[in-house]
């Protein structure tokens, strides 16, 4: 098998977002895929915490839009033929990883595929708030990280993607992703402590 080079993805030093018009969604941080008992755990999720944590601290601070989103299946799930059990309705693998415990004012979104706008409100629940600029993080990279902020991308939102604050089950998973987000959907890619809202 041919080896395969990653192109190089832009990394953009600083970026400033308008607070009023801006929401960051946390991806899937659940047990089962940032915890290590996870069904699904991605090596460098834990790394991904702290990242996620300061951004978060930042985003409310300014007032900042902040949706979680959920992985959530019934026990009968097609989808548990492709990955197994993981994140099954109201059990432990389920739930948002304690370190980011939402807060009373964060909205949560249960989505049943890997796209957090499909068949779930979110993309109502952002047009209400006005908001114009999505910055994406969480897990796992190229599958709902990716699709989630393609289908934002398709929605005419501008995308950032914090890249330390995202974690892959593998190194080409993470940089396949953020080469997509950049070269397909015109996203931007930034580390967590580049970013400010004002």
């Amino acid at each position: 098998m041919a080896i395969v080079e990653v192109p190089d993805i832009p990394l953009s030093d600083a970026i400033a977002l308008p607070a009023g018009t801006s929401a960051v969604i946390v991806v899937d941080m659940q047990n089962d895929f940032a915890h290590p008992d996870g069904a699904l755990f991605a090596n460098d999720a834990r790394a991904a915490i702290p990242v996620i944590a300061d951004l978060l601290e930042r985003a409310r601070s300014a007032g900042v839009t902040v949706v979680y989103t959920q992985d959530w299946h019934e026990p009968d799930d097609p989808e548990f033929d492709i990955w197994g059990e993981h994140a099954r309705a109201d059990t432990w693998g389920a739930r948002i990883v304690e370190e980011l415990t939402p807060t009373a004012t964060d909205a949560t979104v249960r989505k049943l595929r890997y796209d957090a706008f499909y068949g779930t409100p979110l993309d109502h629940m952002l047009r209400l708030r006005g908001v114009e600029h999505v910055v994406i993080v969480g897990t796992v990279a190229n599958i709902c990280v990716l699709h989630t902020a393609g289908s934002a991308a398709l929605r005419f939102y501008d995308v950032v993607v914090a890249e330390d604050g995202v974690a892959a089950l593998t190194a080409f998973d993470k940089a396949s992703a953020l080469r997509q987000v950049t070269f397909l959907y015109r996203g931007r890619i930034t580390r967590g402590a580049n970013l400010r809202f004002a």
